[in-house]
């Protein structure tokens, strides 16, 4: 048996991945190891999606060989001997990561995780060059997760794959088209998360209000997340990535309905000019997308609004720029995330005339610095009021404790900091009185 280490690159999708190869490891009897240099074996999860991400994952692979190698020759450094490169960036370039970094010795493309323990033990009992592409359209495997985060905040994958085909990504190629899980198979697992002690269920797929369509012939969210909230240990539900154009009435009423969904809602815009929309192979226009967000301001009081939004997509001149400006403006999303245009090799919009780089460039520093003055005024909009907050820890220099409210997702946003009375332990939930802000950071006390 071989002690194993991991390290997960991406999204929280391909996190989810990597403790479910965790799991079927130690299910196989071999040791896992938090750091990964410390161990025989290191399987590094890619991610590929756009060209920053590849970099990530090809330096995080140089930093274990270089392990390996300080490790062979002056027998620091590690134990490294093995190392397997899996997901994403090992899917799309299958035929290329072993010509460049020879020191890789097996790559698992995304349709095999499940693979991955014979794929381990045959590099550990002396094979180099093994590679594992399963088909990433199969059905999907139920398999349990060996969580690595914290017990009190958990994401809950409920499908795999995309279907929606946009003309700048590449994910379809990578992960296959969309596949829900079973609902009740969903519904076993949140119901595991909550006895493990999990107060917020995160759900993720590429596009949520997909769930179901390839199954059961019908949007099947609402119906889960009705079922998610009758659970009595969930407290918090929240949701991540809502297209726009699946935000129907019917999910509005069940978001109403359940207090336990989080009135923060991730809906990836990308951008709102509907000619680069339309260009795009996006399935709303703007105006569609300035009716959704009216539409849910009148409907979810409080609600926060988080998107993500492509600067230098293909059409996108002065004038377009000008009317994403503002749209953010006028429409003021709490949460919006800016990302230059990737042109990713295989895909229609590569193909596509855009704005150079300083361009680019130029547009993403005005873009953010209206999204910090919205984010500025939302914070200071709630001084003077109690919100709930949900405890991560303790910071011990400034002895305050800290977490995040319904309008934070985890690892992205500002924290709330306060002084703990008496026992605010992390996965509690305190109400707290905001004071002052601060850095982009609330200050409270604790009622």
């Amino acid at each position: 048996m071989a002690t194993i280490g991991l390290v997960s690159l991406g999204c929280d999708k391909n996190l989810i991945n990597s403790e479910q190869m965790l799991w079927r490891l130690m299910d196989a009897g071999h040791e896992i190891l938090e750091t990964a240099e410390l161990a025989e074996v290191v399987i590094v999860n890619t991610c590929a999606f756009i060209e920053a991400s590849r970099l990530e994952s090809v330096e995080n692979i140089h930093e274990i060989v270089d392990a390996m190698v300080k490790n062979r020759v002056d027998g620091v450094g590690g134990n490294v001997e093995h190392i397997i490169v899996a997901g994403c960036l090992a899917e799309r370039y299958r035929g290329e990561i072993m010509d460049e970094i020879p020191e890789v010795d097996a790559v698992v493309g995304c349709g095999s995780f499940d693979e991955i323990v014979e794929v381990v033990e045959r590099v550990t009992g002396g094979e180099t060059g093994v590679t594992a592409f399963g088909d990433i359209n199969a059905p999907l495997e139920e398999c349990p997760r060996f969580v690595t985060g914290e017990s009190f905040s958990v994401y809950l994958k409920i499908a795999e794959g995309c279907s929606n085909n946009c003309a700048y990504c590449v994910i379809p190629s990578l992960r296959g088209r969309f596949r829900s899980r079973e609902m009740d198979k969903i519904l076993d697992d949140a119901e595991a998360l909550s006895e493990m002690g999990a107060k917020e269920i995160i759900l993720v797929a590429q596009d949520l209000t997909m769930y179901g369509r390839d199954l059961y012939g019908k949007a099947a969210l609402p119906e889960l997340i009705d079922r998610i909230c009758a659970l009595e240990e969930v407290q918090w539900l929240r949701l991540l990535y809502l297209y726009p154009e699946g935000v129907t009435d019917e999910l509005i009423d069940c978001i109403k309905r359940n207090p336990k969904v989080l009135r923060c809602l991730d809906i990836p815009i990308q951008h709102v000019n509907s000619g680069i929309l339309k260009a795009m192979r996006r399935r709303t226009d703007g105006e569609q997308i300035r009716g959704l967000f009216t539409r849910l301001r009148a409907e979810l009081p409080g609600v926060v609004i988080r998107t993500s939004i492509i600067i230098g997509l293909p059409g996108e001149g002065e004038e377009e720029f000008a009317e994403l400006c503002d749209f953010l403006r006028e429409y003021k999303p709490e949460r919006a995330g800016f990302f230059a245009y990737s042109p990713e090799e295989g895909t229609p919009a590569a193909e596509m005339e855009r704005p150079d780089e300083d361009v680019v460039s130029r547009r993403m520093e005005a873009a953010e610095m209206i999204r910090d003055e919205i984010v500025e005024q939302y914070n200071e909009s709630l001084v003077g009021k109690t919100i709930d907050v949900l405890c991560e820890g303790a910071d011990p220099i400034i002895k305050m404790a800290f977490g995040r409210t319904y309008a934070d997702a985890p690892e992205i946003d500002g924290k709330v900091f306060f002084p703990p009375r008496g026992s605010a332990k992390a996965g509690d939930i305190k109400t707290v009185l905001i004071e002052d802000v601060m850095d982009g950071d609330l200050f409270g006390k604790m009622l």
